[in-house]
């Protein structure tokens, strides 16, 4: 999985959520809530193959890592159920 297929979800100063590529310039799209950058975010990341999304919160601090499928997690949950 390259680093480059990554994403991040932002907030801009003005209030406005950012699902931008890693190593793009601009943003991908711009969205009014956090979850509709999640989603849009997650569907992007599947149609180009899987990759990590990182979403920030508010004061820029990251509030969660999901490995988006079919990229490979490299610290995948343990299920200590079976």
């Amino acid at each position: 999985m390259g680093k480059d297929r990554d994403r991040t979800v932002y907030r801009h100063d003005d209030g406005v959520w950012v699902n931008k590529r890693n190593d793009a310039v601009k943003a991908s799209s711009l969205h009014k809530t956090q979850a509709k950058a999640n989603i849009a975010a997650a569907e992007m990341l599947r149609n180009q193959g899987g990759g990590e999304r990182t979403t920030m919160g508010i004061h820029g601090t990251i509030v969660s890592k999901d490995t988006i499928e079919p990229g490979n997690d490299p610290c995948p949950p343990r299920v200590k159920e079976h």
